[in-house]
Parts: C-alpha cells; sequence; structure tokens
C-alpha cells in the first residue's frame, strides 16, 4: 500500500472525513475535530492497561473543538484494536460527549457504527473492518512507525517506595525489586499477605 500523505496528522484527519458517513447512517454527527499522533495524557505509556486514544472535550479547548490522540504505539492502520478502530471510538466521545464516559449512550453509538467487546476496550468487528478495508486503499499507508514506550529517553524513577496494607490498616512501604522478588510482605499482626499496588508511573519505567 502507497503513502499518500506526509504526515500522520493529514492521514488522520482525512480518516476522520471517512467516519462521517458512517455515524450519519446511524443518526450521529462527526462535529469539527482535531486529531493528531500523541501519548495520551494517562496511561500511554503503561505497560499493563496501556491507553492507546483519548478525547479531549469541546469546553477543554480554547477554540471549542474536541481534540483526539492516537497513541505512537499503534502502527497496524487497518486491525481490530489499531489506529483506525482507536480513532472511531474517541470519535464516539466526541459525538455522544465526553461526559457520558462509556456508559449505555456511549454503547449505543459504538455498537451501532461496529464496535465490539468491553466499552473501556472496544475492537472493530467484521462490518467495521470491511469499512477500514474500504478507507485504507483510498488514505494509503499511515506514515508512522510505532514507537517503543519501554525505549523512552527518560530514565524512569524505580526506587520509589510503593505502600502495602494489610485489611486490619497495617501498612509497610516497599521498594518495587523486593515485591518483585519476594512477594508481598507479611502482617505481623494477622499473618496475611499484605496488599500492593504498583503505579502506571512505575509501570512506565524503562529498564534498559
Amino acid at each position: 500500500m502507497s503513502i499518500r500523505h506526509d504526515t500522520r496528522e493529514g492521514w488522520l484527519l482525512e480518516a476522520v472525513g471517512h467516519t462521517g458517513p458512517l455515524f450519519l447512517r446511524h443518526g450521529y454527527v462527526v462535529p469539527n475535530i482535531h486529531v493528531t499522533c500523541g501519548w495520551p495524557s494517562k496511561g500511554g505509556l503503561a505497560r499493563k492497561k496501556r491507553r492507546v486514544g483519548e478525547c479531549w472535550a469541546a469546553s477543554a479547548s480554547k477554540d471549542g473543538v474536541s481534540q483526539i490522540f492516537i497513541s505512537p504505539y499503534l502502527d497496524d492502520a487497518g486491525a481490530e484494536q489499531g489506529v483506525l478502530a482507536t480513532l472511531v471510538h474517541e470519535l464516539v466521545h466526541a459525538v455522544v460527549g465526553n461526559k457520558e464516559g462509556h456508559n449505555k449512550v456511549f454503547g449505543k453509538c459504538a455498537r451501532a457504527i461496529g464496535l465490539e467487546g468491553k466499552l473501556t476496550a472496544t475492537s472493530a468487528g467484521e462490518a467495521l473492518l470491511a469499512e477500514f478495508k474500504e478507507w485504507l486503499a483510498v488514505l494509503g499507508k499511515y506514515p508512522h512507525s510505532k514507537l517503543d514506550s519501554c525505549k523512552s529517553p527518560t530514565k524512569k524513577q524505580t526506587t520509589r517506595l510503593i505502600k502495602a496494607e494489610c485489611e486490619c490498616g497495617y501498612n509497610v512501604r516497599v521498594t518495587r525489586k523486593w515485591l518483585e522478588e519476594v512477594g508481598a510482605p507479611i502482617c505481623p499482626h494477622n499473618k496475611k499477605a499484605m496488599k500492593f499496588e504498583i503505579p502506571d508511573e512505575l509501570e512506565q519505567e524503562d529498564d534498559a
């Protein structure tokens, strides 16, 4: 597939144009949108529960236009959870309003246009994938190469103490190294393993 666009933004903007008729067939109108390739503000670099797209509400933008970011982690345009599937998911947010989150209003629109699976992490169904093939025949290749977030140029803080807490309320702070090597500490009061959660920013760290 040849490359028609010099920039990712140009490609994405044209892709938004192709989504208009799809939404309109089901009674929805795609508003004016700014879209670009960029890391989502939260979870974009996470190894687990990675966020691959984000829609900012029109109210957050100075010009009153919703802005969508497609993660540089994605480079397969036509995949079930690829660039176009992510773009369409984020457009649903723009169409129904960010205030709806992933509720029934969002779900009704998402299902109508062909998104399947869990509403917080949808994938394109067969009918929508067929649409993508038609769009890609016109759009050409997405002019982007995947960025590996594990090779970030910024070295992350790796020694932050992580809170481990027992159901009785007793808590301690432990380095990630010990949690990964020997597991959760045992509460001295009731002799149970304490619970802990590694924050997203530590999941994103570069181990190189």
